[in-house]
C-alpha cells in the first residue's frame, strides 16, 4: 500500500517477519480478557499481519475468553473481512480510516488512494471509521459534512484530530479549535464514538 502523505506511522515498517511475530507475541501475552473483547492495532490492516500473528491471536481470543474483536482493515480488502469472520468464529468490528469524504482531499492532500463513489461502498462493509480533523486546506464544511455521514451511517466512529509530525502535512490550530467548540462536548459525551484530541490518546505511539 503506498504512504499516506499525513502518517509517519509507516515508517516502522518491516519485512523481518520473524522479527514482527516475536514483538506481536509478546504484545499478546499480555492479553487478560478482562473486558472480553481485544482490539488490534497495526496502523495498516488485519489482513497483512503474518501467519503466526493470527494464530496467536486466535489462541488469546480462545484462551482468554475474548468475545469481540476489533480489526482495522484497508479499503481494498472490505470484499474479504468474512473471510476474518469465518476464521475466528467470534463478532469483529471493522474499522477503517476514511479521514474524510471529500474525495479530492482524501486523496490529493492526504494520498490515501481511496476513490468512494457511494457512501453505501463503506458503510455496507465497514462498522467503524476513523475520520481526520484538523489539517491545513481543510474546509469547515467539509469536516460537519463528514460529522453528519459518520452519525448518519455508522455505528462506530474515532475522530481524530491531526497532531504535527515528521510529515510536511500541519495543523490548523484555528480550524481545530472551532471544531472543539463545536462538536467537542458532543463527541466526548458519546459512547460509540472516540473522540482523540492527541494522536497517543489511545495509548498508542507512546514512548
Amino acid at each position: 500500500m503506498g504512504k499516506c502523505a499525513f502518517c509517519d506511522y509507516i515508517e516502522d515498517n518491516s519485512i523481518d517477519e520473524d522479527e514482527m511475530y516475536r514483538i506481536n507475541s509478546e504484545t499478546l501475552q499480555l492479553v487478560t480478557g478482562e473486558f472480553k473483547a481485544l482490539d488490534v492495532i497495526n496502523s495498516g490492516s488485519v489482513f497483512e499481519l503474518d501467519k503466526r500473528t493470527l494464530e496467536e491471536i486466535k489462541r488469546a481470543v480462545e484462551e482468554k475468553g475474548i468475545e469481540l474483536l476489533y480489526f482495522e482493515s484497508y479499503y481494498a480488502y472490505r470484499k474479504r473481512l468474512g473471510e476474518m469472520r469465518e476464521y475466528f468464529g467470534i463478532p469483529i468490528i471493522f474499522k477503517r480510516g476514511i479521514e474524510t469524504f471529500d474525495d479530492e482531499f482524501r486523496n490529493k492532500v492526504l494520498n490515501k488512494g481511496i476513490h468512494i463513489d457511494n457512501i453505501s461502498d463503506v458503510s455496507d462493509y465497514f462498522d467503524s471509521i476513523c475520520l481526520l480533523v484538523g489539517v491545513k486546506g481543510q474546509k469547515k464544511e467539509s469536516i460537519s459534512r463528514d460529522i453528519d455521514i459518520l452519525m448518519k451511517n455508522f455505528k462506530y466512529g474515532c475522530v481524530n484530530i491531526f497532531n504535527d509530525n515528521s510529515t510536511p502535512v500541519k495543523a490548523d490550530r484555528e480550524l481545530i479549535k472551532w471544531f472543539d467548540r463545536k462538536y467537542g462536548d458532543m463527541l466526548r459525551g458519546m459512547d460509540n464514538v472516540d473522540y482523540l484530541a492527541r494522536n497517543t490518546d489511545f495509548g498508542v505511539g507512546e514512548l
